[in-house]
């Protein structure tokens, strides 16, 4: 294994593990070799698809060090069904669900040596790009594909470990493609980097960009978003026009095994100043885990939510995640899928 950098100490995903699996179409089926390769640049023709049209999807999950030393892979099936979905939205080749289990399985069983304790983890990121070489091709899906998956040893998003976020609202610019809403496709993150680049440049205490287009708050450019207090969470309805976030999924199941009411409903930007004054908010993704939001700046005002600190529910929610994906606690909604090392 090639000596790298503590994941603590470099930015997120910077880092990338020895060995990925890949598998390719052309006019067919996917065709996985069975075995990981060593990690390596692609080739591509300079005509291929996903460079002129776009037709490129990814997933983001993370691999986990599981209390008695061993690898979880947590919410794999879930993520795999998400990307099968993308695919579709996007015209590539059908992914089979049951290859890109095995293709991720295999990557992270070959550098599960890389999979740092915790609060590390291991990010696992499938990503799936139109390969035919044919500029003429707008209108028209790419005839070939490539799948691949790597890995990537990594420490906290958000510099600083668990302190409370800053949130600038952002209700002119939407976060993504209409029509993609719900799919993970660069388009949706490139739609975000400006404004997020432009909050940033303002006031360099922003983490990130809330969006709440049309005055109805959604998810900022890598997470989900939730209000709490000691009786419930509150996030937007799922819609097609926002990811829906695995984690966000995750973090509501715990939430009612908890005994917390869940609300699924509108966010109006105003009632953050109500929500302020009694409660917490806090930010949930595979990325990030679940994140406290201290302020939020909204029409210049800044908005101070709860004490400022992270929150007693937004830490107890945290812990449960946790707990849930390194095996402090037991598998009660069958989440994790061992892994053994090659």
């Amino acid at each position: 294994m090639t000596e790298k950098p503590d994941p603590f100490t470099v930015p997120f995903g910077s880092i990338l593990c020895d060995w990925m699996t890949t598998a390719s179409a052309e006019e067919g089926p996917f065709v996985y070799r069975g075995s990981p390769e060593p990690f390596g640049d692609l080739s591509i023709s300079p005509a291929a698809h996903v460079l002129h049209y776009g037709s490129a999807i990814f997933e983001g999950l993370k691999a986990h060090r599981q209390v008695d030393g061993s690898v979880a892979i947590f919410r794999l099936d879930s993520h795999v069904a998400r990307m099968v979905t993308s695919a579709s939205r996007l015209r590539l080749p059908e992914i089979d669900p049951s290859l890109l289990h095995q293709m991720i399985v295999d990557a992270v069983a070959a550098n599960a040596d890389e999979v740092p304790d915790p609060p590390g983890s291991l990010y696992i990121r499938p990503t799936l790009i139109g390969t035919g070489a044919d500029i003429g091709a707008a209108a028209h899906p790419a005839s070939s594909a490539l799948l691949f998956v790597v890995n990537s040893p990594v420490g906290d998003y958000f510099k600083g470990g668990i302190r409370p976020l800053t949130l600038q609202l952002e209700t002119s610019t939407p976060r993504t493609v209409p029509q993609f809403g719900m799919v993970k496709c660069g388009a949706n993150y490139a739609m975000a980097l400006g404004p997020t680049l432009d909050a940033m440049a303002g006031n360099e205490a922003i983490d990130q960009v809330l969006f709440a287009t049309e005055g109805d708050i959604t998810e900022t450019g890598a997470s989900n978003f939730f209000l709490a207090d000691d009786e419930r969470i509150v996030t937007r309805h799922l819609d097609e026009s926002f990811l829906h976030g695995v984690t966000r999924d995750s973090v509501i199941q715990l939430a009612r095994h908890l005994g917390y009411e869940v609300e699924e409903r509108s966010i109006d930007p105003e009632e953050l100043v109500d929500w302020s004054e009694r409660g917490e908010a806090f930010l949930s993704g595979t990325a990030a885990g679940v994140a406290p939001v201290g302020t939020v700046i909204y029409s210049g005002k800044t908005i101070t939510i709860g004490t400022g600190q992270p929150g007693p529910n937004t830490l107890r929610l945290r812990q449960a995640l946790t707990d849930a994906q390194t095996g402090a606690a037991p598998d009660t909604f069958v989440w994790r899928t061992p892994v053994g090392s090659q």
